[in-house]
């Protein structure tokens, strides 16, 4: 470190240093501030600052009353995309695959197309749309979060058991041709923190997906993935 440097700097960079070389192991505890204070030679701030910074990284966790501990690592689960696009839940369809006992809420409603969902779908500004959200659990812990939203004309009325997006599409004439995803990670919004209970630190998976009929956009969604919990699996089959 530049000795222009905060001085917390130092600190945060050989406890990281520590967690990522293994020294420090998962669920290994961190000095206390006081501790800190006294193995680095820096104040109460900068030892207060340097926990907050770790904490924020996701390379700690604090428990109350008890201190600091480094982070578990946690398995990545694998997650299919289209390998289930037919069933009417291809994410819950998928988990179950996987051994975990998937369930979902989700609530249908009349809006209007944002800027973005407008041109996503190629619709004008405020075009009448059917926005659809769902949460996804796995073995009761909410998992992933869904925005889906279509043309007035396809949206679906609320139905207990809604069937797929392509078999729905299709029984009205409208075959879907292509799936494209673009995938990026972000920081969460609070609100999707809150809903998926994500530690400080933990980015998500935004996935953008839009089905296509032809060259007419028929559906686009915003999907939301724990970026420490899941990683995204895609398969390409090949033809001759």
């Amino acid at each position: 470190m530049a000795s222009s440097d905060p001085v917390y700097l130092r600190v945060v960079a050989d406890i990281r240093r520590q967690i990522v070389d293994g020294s420090l192991s998962p669920g290994a505890p961190i000095p206390s501030r006081a501790q800190l204070t006294r193995k680095y030679g820096v104040g109460e701030t900068a030892a207060r600052h340097a926990l907050r910074v770790l904490v924020a990284e996701g390379l700690i966790v604090g428990r109350v009353g008890s201190g600091h501990y480094v982070r578990e690592r946690p398995v990545l689960l694998p997650l299919h995309r289209w390998r289930f696009h037919d069933h009417h839940a291809p994410f819950g369809a998928d988990i179950q695959s996987q051994g975990t006992r998937a369930t979902w809420d989700w609530r249908a409603e009349p809006a209007g197309a944002t800027p973005d969902i407008a041109h996503r779908l190629r619709l004008d500004e405020s075009a009448p749309v059917t926005r659809i959200h769902y949460i996804f659990r796995g073995d009761g812990k909410p998992i992933q979060l869904a925005t889906s939203y279509e043309p007035a004309e396809f949206g679906e009325t609320a139905e207990e058991s809604p069937r797929s997006l392509i078999a729905r599409l299709s029984a009205i004439g409208v075959k879907v041709t292509e799936i494209v995803e673009q995938v990026y990670t972000r920081v969460p919004q609070p609100a999707e923190s809150d809903a998926l209970a994500l530690p400080a630190g933990v980015q998500v998976l935004h996935v953008e997906r839009t089905h296509w009929a032809g060259d007419r956009p028929v559906e686009t969604s915003d999907i939301v993935v724990p970026g420490d919990r899941f990683r995204l699996v895609y398969s390409h089959p090949l033809h001759p």
